[in-house]
Parts: structure tokens; sequence; C-alpha cells
């Protein structure tokens, strides 16, 4: 009878990496989708579609850090769900949701709004793929017709998977249905 034995072979660190690239660009992949089906899942409701009256569903642009499209849903007088959606198309993709109470500045045309929010930001050529924080959006608006102007900042912590600060915002408009 013969017997085999068993050979440590020295394990090689860059396929070992490369294998572990390969699993997370697997996972990460398919998670890229979640923000884009989160945010028409909630637009499309039909809880959210029986509660909007008139013209209070904006959709438009915003310019700044980071640019993207906009839509703002109003559930009711004085509170709005925003949504963002910005990417480059080689660096990012950022998905960023707010709760706004937005209440009249006494004797102006304008609005002012504040309130919290979470973000998710996908990266394709950094070591942190994907980062999830939380945000808030403050900003100040005005109403032309069916036509929004706004200009807004939306400071931003990171806490996964590390905890960093950043401050980005933006101007923009958006036209209501």
């Amino acid at each position: 009878m013969t017997k085999s034995l068993a050979v440590d072979r020295p394990v090689d660190a860059s396929q070992t990496l490369t294998n572990d690239k390969q699993t997370l660009t697997m996972i990460k992949r398919p998670l890229r989708y979640v923000p884009i089906v989160l945010f028409f899942s909630i637009i499309l409701s039909t809880d959210a579609l029986a509660q909007v009256q008139g013209h209070s569903i904006g959709l438009g642009g915003q310019v700044g850090d980071p640019s993207g499209i906009t839509l703002k849903v109003y559930q009711n007088r004085g509170f709005a769900y925003d949504f963002l959606a910005a990417w480059d198309w080689d660096d990012y993709f950022l998905f960023n949701v707010h709760g706004l109470f937005e209440r009249p500045l006494q004797n102006t045309p304008m609005n002012y709004y504040l309130g919290p929010g979470a973000f998710v930001i996908i990266k394709e050529r950094r070591d942190d793929d994907i980062l999830l924080g939380i945000s808030g959006n403050f900003g100040i608006n005005f109403f032309i017709e069916r036509f929004e102007v706004f200009l807004q900042i939306t400071p931003r912590l990171s806490v996964v998977p590390d905890t960093d600060g950043d401050v980005g915002g933006g101007v923009g408009l958006r036209y209501y249905f």
C-alpha cells in the first residue's frame, strides 16, 4: 500500500490578493444597483403617489459637489423627501435621501429647509469601495410657477468603513409635475 503525504505549498500572496479583489468585485457590482432600485421603489410606490396632491413631485438637476439628478416629493405641507443620484462614471456613484422640513422666510418669496438623511457611495477606483453614512441638508428655495430654484449645503459623516466628514452642496432647478 502506498501512502500519499500532504505537502504544504507556499502561499502566493499576490494570487490571494487577486482572488480577494475578484470576490469583492463580484459582490460590489450588484450592490451598485440597490440605490437605484430603492429610489424608484419609493417614488413609484402606490402609497406615496396616493398622498401626492397637485404638483408635488419635482424632478431636476443639481450642479455642485456632487452634481446629479434630484427628485423632491412633498408628502404634506411643509414636509418633503429629497433624493439625489450623482455619479462620476469612472469613480463613484452616490445616492442621498433626506426628510426635509420646509418653512417660509418672512416677507420674502423664499423658503428655508433642513432635515436629516443618509447616503451611500459606491467607489470604483479606491480601497474603500462602499461608504455609508448620515447627512443633513440645509437650504433655501423659491418657486416660479412650476419651477423650484434652490441652493443647499449638505454636510456628510461617513460611518462605514471609517468615520470621515465632508461637506457638499449645490444649486439646482426642479420642474414640478
